[in-house]
């Protein structure tokens, strides 16, 4: 007799989720009214444009974490692969491609990175730490050997691409309406799709998956090419709103990453999360890195305080998940 795949966490910690993601959304709007009190900028059009610029950016490689969060899996490289999108694309354009077709070839280029990953995953048998953690590190290595470690300057994109990253329409950033698109897809497939419903049930129980006929492997591999592809996609905003493609760009991004989505509830074991806790999480990081500049703390102490919202955040889902298993 095949077993039922089991429900995915989204239904039965319903109401978990809804504390979590209120509890979330409480923390913002507190920091935001003290912050407004404390500084006179950080009010103001500029800086919370800033803000919804940053971490709408952000909020497209969260979305991809998140997705393979939920499967079970993590990607250390998601800062480096960024970069080689921009790295891949400004040097297809500084050769004679034109920027969109460069474009995309960069993100398939890291789409590339997240399969060759996925292939170690599911076919060698290595864990995605250690598979993400090489890719990291070999990521990082060829954005360097393409740009000989110089940065690309690319102030001859034509505006219609910078437009990507620096444009608007009617008023709102496109930076912001890219973001919102891939947020409102992925949201969607994730709570209605059948193939996105398989991501929870590989993630909650791997073996009661495979017992109900899920292919599990499949499921991991493609969540893994979907994670480097949209962090290929933004690295493609980025460089179209920098206008340039430095081989160090996005060192450390993967600890903003990583905690934005267990910080909205994407558990580290897996089976749990959803895209609209992890959006709060980016969300409250970016809150709280624009109060840490206005305050002029410094940048070192900046990486402690992340670093210790990122252990807080692993704390809690430890935690939970125990207490769940119990």
């Amino acid at each position: 007799m095949v077993a039922a795949p089991l429900n995915p966490p989204r239904f039965s910690l319903r109401s978990l989720g809804s504390m979590r993601e209120a509890g979330l959304i409480a923390i913002i709007v507190a920091m935001c009214v003290a912050m407004s009190f404390a500084s006179p900028y950080f009010a103001t059009w500029g800086n919370v444009r800033a803000m919804l610029m940053s971490f709408s950016v952000e909020g497209i490689v969260v979305v991809g974490m998140t997705v393979l969060l939920i499967v079970g899996g993590i990607d250390l490289a998601v800062g480096s692969v960024v970069c080689l999108a921009m790295v891949v694309g400004g040097s297809l354009f500084l050769m004679g491609l034109d920027p969109w077709t460069a474009s995309l070839i960069a993100i398939g280029a890291c789409a590339m990175v997240g399969a060759v990953s996925g292939f170690f995953v599911t076919v060698v048998g290595l864990s995605h730490f250690i598979t993400s953690l090489a890719a990291m590190v070999i990521v990082r290595g060829l954005c360097l050997l393409i740009t000989k470690g110089t940065p690309l300057s690319l102030f001859t994109l034509p505006p219609e691409f910078k437009a990507i990253g620096q444009g608007e329409f009617y008023g709102i950033p496109i930076v912001i309406i890219i973001f919102l698109a891939v947020v409102v897809i992925f949201d969607f497939l994730l709570r209605r799709a059948t193939a996105f419903r398989k991501v929870f049930y590989t993630g909650s129980n791997e073996k009661a998956a495979q017992y109900s006929g899920i292919k599990t492997n499949q499921v991991k591999f493609w969540v893994t090419v979907l994670c480097s592809a949209l962090a290929g996609l933004a690295g493609i905003v980025y460089m179209s709103r920098f206008g340039s493609a430095t081989p160090t760009f996005g060192v450390g991004m993967e600890l903003n990453i990583i905690a934005a989505a267990v910080i909205g509830g994407a558990s580290l074991t897996g089976g749990s999360g959803s895209i609209f806790g992890a959006i709060l999480g980016i969300g409250l990081l970016s809150v709280v890195t624009s109060s840490l500049i206005l305050l002029n703390v410094p940048v070192y102490w900046q990486d402690v305080i992340r670093g210790c919202i990122l252990l807080s955040a692993v704390s809690i889902d430890h935690f939970l998940h125990r207490g769940r298993s119990a």
